[in-house]
Order: structure tokens, then sequence, then C-alpha cells
């Protein structure tokens, strides 16, 4: 006799979910990245989300500029953009311009994996040289190669004193139009030279004030510095001025008067010689000869 069939529907795993996602875990032993859920499920913008796993997820020195983030996204300069803006201003990303010993200035991005865990306004320790893996996790070579664009020691840190005084000024009345933005003693030193770049190109104060206070956000997660260093930054500076043309530039070369060989006729020529006419007829005659 053949065993008896049951249509009762089997009862469920206990704890697995009736709806929404199920994950597939997988243990990753190499190449992955962690981020932090406040990162991952940060509300707002996917591209943003996306732009930051990826700046996570490449080693240092690897460019992250819009035009190497355009390269690798299929998205636009505009949305990269306000992607790069959004996380410098939720305090994940911190770009700045330091001098080399040389007296080369270069511009290093800072990526922090938690916003405020690092003072802004000293730079973070250099990584460690760590040794390469292989896939196959083969025992390290005993070469080290230090990461790019961190061979060069930190540079020292800015002096007020010795900032352009203009800039300062510009910098420090700042919190006059927003009292949020108090700067140090050191953050003033080092976003004055990026204002004295732009009071050289002929912006005014006025100009440079609104540029930096318009369309802040309610709320700044990290120090204002980090706003106002990206707009300086990522704003271009403004074409100068064409030169302004010598007196007789504009002016035509007048040629004085001559007296034609021929008809004795007034014309104007650098030397003396035959009129117009007189040439042409001049020509003509001596191709009747040729002829």
């Amino acid at each position: 006799m053949d065993a008896s069939q049951s249509n009762a529907r089997l009862r469920a795993d206990a704890g697995v979910p009736t709806s929404g996602v199920i994950h597939v875990r997988t243990r990753l032993t190499a190449d992955f990245t962690v981020i932090s859920n406040a990162l991952a499920q940060r509300r707002g913008s996917a591209v943003t989300i996306g732009v930051a796993a990826y700046i996570s997820s490449l080693p240092d020195g690897s460019p992250v500029s819009i035009a190497a983030l355009c390269e690798h996204f299929s998205e636009g300069e505009i949305l990269i953009s306000r992607a790069l803006r959004e996380l410098e201003a939720a305090g994940y990303l911190e770009r700045r311009r330091e001098r080399t010993p040389t007296g080369q200035v270069r511009t290093r991005t800072y990526f922090y994996d938690v916003p405020g865990g690092d003072d802004p306004a000293h730079p973070p320790e250099p990584p460690k040289p760590r040794r390469a893996r292989t896939a196959a996790q083969e025992p390290p070579r005993r070469d080290t190669v230090l990461a790019p664009g961190l061979e060069e020691p930190p540079s020292p840190a800015p002096v007020l004193a010795d900032a352009a005084p203009e800039a300062v000024a510009v910098l420090t009345a700042l919190r006059r139009v927003d009292p949020r933005l108090v700067l140090s003693a050191r953050e003033a030193a080092r976003l004055a030279p990026a204002v004295a770049e732009w009071l050289e190109a002929g912006v005014g104060p006025r100009e440079i004030t609104e540029l930096l206070t318009v369309r802040l956000p309610d709320r700044f997660r990290a120090r204002p510095a980090s706003v106002l260093a990206f707009r300086l930054r990522e704003t271009p500076l403004p074409v100068p001025p064409p030169a302004p043309l010598p007196p007789d530039a504009g002016r035509p070369v007048v040629l004085p008067f001559q007296t034609c060989d021929g008809c004795e006729r007034a014309f104007r020529a650098e030397e003396p010689g035959h009129c117009r006419n007189c040439r042409d007829r001049l020509i003509e005659e001596h191709l009747r000869a040729a002829g």
C-alpha cells in the first residue's frame, strides 16, 4: 500500500521574515570594504552614498577629483559635485590645500569613516605602510611601498601673522552675516591664501562674502571651515579683465603725402614713387611691349 500524501503546507522556518529583504550572507576574507550603517543608510541622494562607498574602497593616493569620479560613474559633473558637497557638509570628506617644504601647494583629500572622529584642524597621521598580499593570502613580501602622496613630511601649520590682512579681514567679518561662521586663528590662516587669490583676481570683499554665505545648510555636521574651504576651492576664479590698450593702439597709421613722379599728383605712401593710376598704366605698357 502506498504511503499517504499530505497536502498540508510546510511550516515556515522560524525567524524568516514573511516580507522584505532576506539577506544571503557570504563571509568575505578579501576584497571588501567596511562602511558604517550611518553612511550606508543615510537618507537623501543615492549618488552621494554610492560616491562615498566608492571612495572608501579606493587605496590611499587614488584620485578622487570630479573628473576622476565622472570617468567611473555614469552621472555627470553636476551630480558628482553635489555628492561631494553633501559629503563635505556632513563631515565625511575634507580637502585641504597644503604647502610642501619646497613651496609647492597641493590638495589632499581626507575621507572619514565616522564624521567628526578627528579634529579637522589637525591632519590625521599618515597610514603605516602595509605589505601586499595575494588573493590566496600568501605570506607578505619583505619590500613595502608608501602610499602615493605621503612620501613628504607634513607641512607646518599656517600662521595667521603670515596671511594677507585683507583676506583675514574678509574671513573674520563672515560671522556678522552668519553667527555660525566663527573661525579659529589656524582655520583663518589656512583659508586666507584662497581668499587672497580671489582678491588679486579682482573680486571684491562683498562678492566673496556673498559667495561664502549664500545658501548655507541649516545645520553644520562639520566645522564651518570645511564648507568655506570647499566653496573657495570649487568655485572657478573669474576671468581677469583685458589689459588696457595703449593710447595710440586704436589709431590707424597715417602715411605722409608724396608727389607722383609721373603725373605729379599728391598721394599717401611711405616712400616717393608713382601713384596707383600711374603704376597701372606702366604695367599695361610693359605688357603691351612684351606682347
